[in-house]
């Protein structure tokens, strides 16, 4: 027999979808960052109603905060009639580029079967629905419970957090005198609980040459022939040497146990965005950003050093080669303890819940953990919640419903379990 929060988790599942496909309809496209305030707005009525204190929050000065797309976050908090500790449901609420592929209405919201498809169903807007119906349910179940309970829609994860969880957490909204437990409901799958994530560092490298007249290219440098040096470098000596890094760290899928770098994009020569015919010349620069994905045994020292060293051999080897290397950012890698508390307790709640001992994991891709730990100084930090990770950026993108209730019910009974004395 189903416990009696359960069973009011049970008896909201319309409600569960109802939200779910009003969130996904609201397009918050990042870049640019559109619709922030449309989001927040209504969540901000649904919670309001019930009784929680709500502050909107804009990321003034954050990157890409602008008049046109400011950058929007609410924060929900509810007092319980005695004192107790925090635990704080932190989900994103901007969604990626459609991309192509896409065979049914990316923000329709279509409910097939068991589950409900578009761009930001799994990630993660099926878990911030997942999260507001567990919290509203625990209320109605214990009304008398101690201490307090956050819940958060913020900006910009898809592009690193700096206008929603980072902003929050330098105004000191994760500081943890007042907030004690954070669940981040990611799309790591109901059976797992995700302690941490990879580092990452992001970089420009741009290669120099001469210009010169297409037909007499021997009177100029050319750039792109120099990237080429750079590109084949790479695959002589930097990718077979991170494949042979192994972490301790439980990341998956399996090959991202390993060290990774993904060539983001290129560029040599003239723009490309014209109508015209090319014009005739040698490119005098070409630019690449690289993606480098490091490990708890890395530094991120230690992986600068190391394109510096190729970049600076293929200086005394090549003929004229000259190149800029500019950082664009830098992220730590964040795990946190299996033996802490918010991690042993929805171990539990999962355990109890669905009848299986969870798994643990890390992420190959950062989140918002990064900025709670390293800025909020709050260690006490999982992502929680449904989804299949495979499925995040791609199209067709789908949350289940079923997978939504379950993992609302471990989140409500992980809020009986910290905040019920």
């Amino acid at each position: 027999m189903p416990d009696a929060l359960s069973h009011r988790i049970d008896t909201r599942r319309d409600a569960l979808i109802a939200l779910t496909q009003a969130l996904i309809r609201i397009p918050t496209l990042n870049p640019p960052g559109q619709h922030y305030r449309e989001i927040c707005d209504l969540l901000q009525a649904r919670l309001a109603a019930r009784g929680f204190d709500t502050t909107l929050i804009r990321a003034e000065g954050a990157p890409g905060d602008s008049d046109r797309y400011p950058r929007w976050n609410l924060v929900a908090r509810h007092e319980g009639p005695r004192p107790g500790p925090c635990v704080h449901f932190n989900s994103h609420h901007d969604v990626v580029e459609l991309g192509a592929g896409w065979t049914r209405d990316p923000f329709a919201a279509d409910l097939e079967g068991d589950r409900i498809y578009g761009r930001g169903a799994c990630d993660m807007k099926g878990g911030l629905a997942a999260s507001v119906i567990a919290v509203e349910a625990f209320l109605d179940q214990h009304p008398g419970y101690c201490g307090a309970i956050e819940l958060s829609a913020t900006a910009d994860e898809e592009t690193g957090g700096y206008g929603g969880v980072a902003h929050l957490a330098q105004q000191g909204w994760f500081a943890p005198e007042r907030v004690q437990h954070v669940i981040i409901p990611e799309p790591l799958d109901k059976h797992r609980i995700c302690l941490g994530h990879r580092g990452g560092w992001w970089a420009e490298i741009e290669t120099k040459g001469e210009i010169a007249h297409g037909s007499m290219p021997f009177l100029g440098d050319c750039a792109v022939r120099h990237m080429g040096a750079v590109l084949s470098a790479f695959e002589e000596h930097l990718f077979p040497a991170m494949a042979q890094r192994r972490t301790d760290m439980p990341v998956v899928p399996e090959g991202a146990r390993s060290s990774t770098m993904n060539i983001n994009s290129i560029h040599g020569g003239q723009p490309d965005h014209h109508d015209g015919l090319p014009a005739h010349y040698v490119p005098d620069s070409c630019r690449i950003v690289i993606d480098r994905r490091f490990l708890m045994e890395e530094t991120v020292e230690g992986v600068r050093a190391e394109i510096v060293a190729l970049l600076e051999d293929l200086k005394t080897r090549r003929p004229d080669f000259d190149y800029e290397l500019r950082e664009l950012n830098r992220v730590l890698p964040s795990m946190t303890d299996r033996t802490a508390p918010v991690v042993t307790t929805v171990a539990a709640a999962i355990t109890e819940m669905l009848g299986v001992d969870p798994s643990y994991v890390a992420s190959p891709g950062s989140y918002d953990q990064k900025h709670i730990d390293r800025i909020g100084r709050l260690k006490n930090c999982i992502a929680y919640g449904p989804g299949v990770l495979e499925l995040a950026h791609k199209p067709d993108e789908w949350i289940g419903v079923t997978d939504m209730l379950d993992s609302a019910r471990v989140m409500g009974r992980s809020l009986e379990k910290i905040l019920l004395a």
